[in-house]
């Protein structure tokens, strides 16, 4: 077989595995955590019966077992209950506002690879020389600053100082959302030919986008790097300059691909944890997206919703790493060599 596939049906069995595990822990926890979920849901003022009549509906008064086991019937039927907060199925509340948040890390994850790579190549190029010191200084404010706090300088800078990005919200007043085809504002106004709402959608992207990835692009640059530096140590980079080649070439070729790996693994989990850590970001922007509205029902103690939101943060980490996975071990040599081998 195919080391990549064989890779590939490895990973997918692992992470189904996984998935399990983690729906199976979510859910426990948001049983035993203190408090009853029927009154918080209904608020102080709900009559005693209005608490037990939700109590009963939603199988609360059941022991925590016999919960579970509604709770995976439901879950294999697609079905994860109806938001308290929301009053509307969970499975809707995620198609509504999930989109947004992975339009939003999208964009994102983009800025990660197309800022932070050339930032790390560009210090290991010119080490311990002015770019170097620059960018390392540059990467390591970027990593301790915290994303919610980049936005809200962002804010002032930007929108407030000088007012060339908006403030908040996926779309200016006055221009209605585009039809409805993948969630994605940009791609969505692209299809159906609304190229001003494209540009529209795309600038209110940038400020958000920018705050959700800077502490990834000073973590890229960094790990970049570093894994560069040692790339340079290497016996065959000395041969490269030995035969002649121009220093750009050898930075690109020899000293940047072979140190990519460990830099795209690091990409993959930041990727992933963009989408749990976008929380503050979407508060900040009053962005309509999933991490926002996670916070909403954990703090409403909205036990289904809760569950819903973790799992698909979770499936979304999966999916990441299998991709990088896979991108991995097309990249990798080893990988290569050895499907050479077996087919010989």
């Amino acid at each position: 077989m195919n080391p990549v596939l064989r890779l590939l049906l490895h990973r997918l069995a692992i992470s189904v595995l996984v998935l399990v595990g983690v729906s199976t822990l979510i859910f426990f926890i948001a049983r035993i955590v203190p408090g009853d979920p029927a009154r918080i849901a209904l608020g102080p003022n709900a009559s005693q019966a209005q608490v037990d009549a939700l109590r009963e509906a939603r199988h609360l008064n059941d022991p925590i077992v016999v919960q579970y086991g509604w709770f995976i019937r439901d879950l294999l039927h697609g079905d994860l209950g109806t938001s308290l907060y929301t009053k509307r199925p969970v499975t809707q509340d995620i198609a509504t506002y999930f989109p947004a948040t992975l339009e939003l890390v999208l964009y994102a994850g983009a800025m990660m690879i197309l800022l932070g790579l050339p930032l790390g190549r560009l210090a290991a190029r010119f080490q311990r020389r002015w770019p170097d010191h620059v960018a390392r200084l540059l990467s390591v404010i970027a990593v301790c600053t915290p994303a919610f706090v980049w936005g809200v300088i962002l804010q002032l800078t930007f929108a407030y100082i000088w007012p060339i990005f908006p403030l908040e919200g996926r779309l200016s007043n006055g221009i209605d959302a585009p039809p409805l085809i993948t969630g994605f504002y940009t791609i969505d106004a692209l299809l159906n030919g609304q190229v001003s709402t494209f540009f529209n959608a795309l600038y209110h992207l940038i400020l958000p986008a920018t705050a959700l990835a800077l502490s990834g692009i000073g973590q890229t640059a960094r790990l970049t790097r570093s894994s560069m530096i040692e790339t340079y140590r290497k016996p065959f980079i000395g041969m490269s300059r030995a035969y002649g080649f121009r220093e750009d070439r050898i930075s690109r070729r020899f000293a940047f691909w072979p140190s990519l790996i460990p830099t795209l693994t690091i990409l993959g989990l930041d990727f992933a944890a963009m989408l749990a850590n976008a929380f503050l970001v979407e508060r900040v922007f009053v962005w309509p997206g999933l991490s926002r509205y996670g916070v909403e029902v954990i703090l409403r103690k909205d036990l289904d919703a809760i569950v819903g939101v973790v799992l698909v943060i979770a499936a979304m980490f999966l999916i990441t790493n299998l991709i990088v996975d896979v991108i991995v071990s097309i990249i990798n040599p080893r990988i290569r060599l050895a499907e050479r081998k077996a087919k010989a």
